[in-house]
């Protein structure tokens, strides 16, 4: 992902709980990290801010990369997927308004990073994941970090979790060729939707906001993300 960003997904390898993270200091790097690629970008919800702070980034990328979790890019995390770019894991949340209230859906587990941002900014999320070896892992590490109020699914995430619906937030980590309609009918009233649409060499994020039987929607950001894989997304590439 450029400037703009990728979406997310697990692998294996992680950097284990409570292990030195490698030789340099996490929660320095986290501090620079909200500071110069957050604040200054214009990130300003205090709330998003102190989330990010707050969550081991370095705990959700492969040990090898460790010392590279807090730069300003993706990294690769297995299955050909990527953890996004800081500040676009902020931008996305920001964009939620969320208020600690709120169920929230999140399309795209991966390595579990951005839940367990959400988990601190809303009541409760829930997070599908398409392939069951990284839901798997993306469980184990969010149930061993604390983070309990997340919810690890593994299905298609075009067609949403509708056991769970509606949610008063959905965040989509990859692109879509256009919004995916069962995430617009899993929608509560009010209740806002961030996803990037496109093509899968380049996208914008979109914000879209359900009003009755209307979305309204606003462009955020150019980005790249990973395709989004399923029914109402991209198919998956022949080998």
């Amino acid at each position: 992902m450029s400037d703009s960003h990728d979406g997310s997904a697990g692998g294996n390898g992680f950097h284990p709980a409570g292990a030195p993270a490698t030789q340099w200091d996490a929660e320095l790097q986290r501090r620079e990290m909200v500071e110069r690629q957050l604040r200054k970008r214009g990130i300003r919800d205090e709330r998003v801010l102190a989330a990010m702070l707050s969550v081991p980034r370095h705990e959700f990328v492969p040990a090898e990369l460790a010392g590279e979790a807090y730069g300003d890019r993706p990294l690769p995390i297995g299955h050909g997927q990527t953890i996004s770019q800081p500040f676009m894991v902020a931008a996305m949340a920001e964009a939620l308004g969320l208020s600690g209230g709120e169920r929230v859906l999140e399309i795209g587990a991966g390595s579990g990073y951005q839940a367990a941002v959400l988990s601190l900014l809303a009541r409760e999320v829930h997070t599908v994941e398409m392939h069951e070896e990284l839901a798997v892992a993306s469980r184990e590490r969010l149930r061993r970090l604390g983070y309990a109020n997340v919810q690890v699914h593994v299905g298609d995430g075009t067609l949403g979790w509708p056991d769970e619906a509606p949610f008063e937030a959905i965040v989509v980590t990859a692109a879509a060729p256009e919004i995916p309609p069962p995430l617009t009918a899993q929608l509560a009233e009010g209740g806002r939707l961030i996803v990037p649409v496109g093509t899968p060499d380049e996208q914008r994020l979109l914000r879209a906001e359900r009003r009755g039987n209307a979305l309204s929607t606003q462009p955020l950001y150019h980005c790249r993300f990973v395709p989004l894989i399923g029914k109402f997304g991209w198919k998956p590439k022949s080998d």
